[in-house]
């Protein structure tokens, strides 16, 4: 599978999908209520990842490149055509780069871009509410003592954990 093209820049956003326009088109109608800011922003978020195969993708790469038959391994469930079509939109959305390894047949490597990588606290996030209530996944453990892991936020400038509870209306989404 042939990368994305590089000019060496950051790559472009790939052009507005049909649901993101529609999404603009509502957004902007006078009828109702405009949408918050952090509703935007998850949208925006879910039109560049928020498929489950692209998820499990950028999961596989958070260890460190990879080339494409070790994310087919990675995740045994993806078929090659997916696969590729996931990639080379992560490449659009500048998530992923791809570093050829052999050019007689070309491939590649695939590996996370700094925004790319920037993923791993959002995906924890779904992996620690995952494995709260199910059986089935276990949950993030500490790696000293054993106990499960909780999420929480924090503010570098005051060095302050934040709890929610604690936060009251101090505490928004931004």
């Amino acid at each position: 599978m042939a990368p994305a093209e590089s000019t060496g820049r950051a790559s472009p956003r790939r052009a507005a999908s049909p649901q993101r326009a529609a999404f603009a088109e509502r957004a902007a109608s006078p009828e109702g209520p405009e949408p918050s800011p952090a509703v935007e922003a998850l949208d925006h978020a879910l039109s560049a990842v928020g498929d489950r195969w692209t998820l499990l993708v950028v999961a596989a790469l958070l260890d460190g490149p990879r080339r494409f038959g070790d994310l087919q391994r990675a995740i045994p469930a993806i078929a090659t055509n997916v696969l590729a079509q996931r990639l080379r939109a992560l490449q659009e959305e500048g998530l992923v780069a791809a570093e050829p390894y052999s050019t007689r047949p070309a491939r590649y490597a695939y590996e996370l871009s700094q925004a790319g990588g920037e993923l791993a606290g959002a995906l924890r996030l779904l992996a620690d509410w995952a494995g709260r209530d199910s059986a089935d996944v276990e949950p993030m453990r500490h790696s000293v003592c054993g106990t499960p892991l909780e999420a929480a936020w924090y503010c570098p400038a005051c060095d302050v954990v934040e709890r929610e509870a604690d936060a009251g209306d101090e505490l928004h989404f931004a």
